[in-house]
């Protein structure tokens, strides 16, 4: 992800409008546009996997999943970000903007080793601010690892490579193996 230079700041309405028909997709902080890298084969089966794994546990609960095309808008001291997270689901009913969330409970980014640091850094910090947050997960696509945030543990890491990956977010379940099923040449 990288600033667009010597761009002029983009309200919220042009950035929105923008993105509708855009053939790229950005990341917005306070009128600036940070271009979005291309995903790896792990990334995409990893967030795949997750979607083929929580959408038949949410099914029936008023939950909607998103996986990659969905933003998170957030505001924070006066400024203005929206993020697209690899995976993010909402079950809050007053949370159905058409081009973004607000109210996410689980939030999932896949690690690359262009976007770790913001993940684990910037991203962390904005999207702890968000009250209904319960779980914000970072998957690792080189390892067998995922770091389990939860509200529930004042956002300490707990870091887990086997077993069932547990979300406060409905209370459900979903095992480490089907997340990384079909990736080969784990460490």
């Amino acid at each position: 992800m990288y600033a667009q230079q010597d761009s002029p700041r983009l309200s919220v309405e042009a950035y929105l409008a923008g993105e509708q028909d855009g053939e790229l997709r950005h990341e917005y902080i306070d009128g600036q546009l940070y271009a979005m890298t291309g995903a790896s084969r792990q990334h995409g089966l990893i967030v795949s996997n997750l979607v083929a794994g929580l959408r038949p546990l949410i099914r029936g609960r008023g939950c909607q999943l998103f996986a990659n095309a969905m933003k998170v808008r957030l505001r924070i001291a006066e400024q203005d970000i929206f993020y697209y997270p690899d995976l993010l689901l909402s079950c809050d009913a007053e949370d159905r903007e058409t081009y973004y969330c607000t109210k996410p409970c689980v939030i999932v980014e896949v690690l690359s080793e262009s976007t770790e640091r913001i993940d684990r850094r910037e991203k962390f910090l904005a999207y702890t601010t968000l009250p209904s947050l319960q779980d914000y997960l970072l998957v690792s696509q080189t390892r067998r690892e995922v770091w389990h945030y939860r509200r529930s543990q004042d956002w300490a890491a707990e870091v887990l490579s086997d077993g069932d990956l547990s979300l406060d977010c409905l209370e459900i379940r979903l095992s480490l193996a089907s997340l990384y099923e079909e990736i080969d040449g784990l460490g």
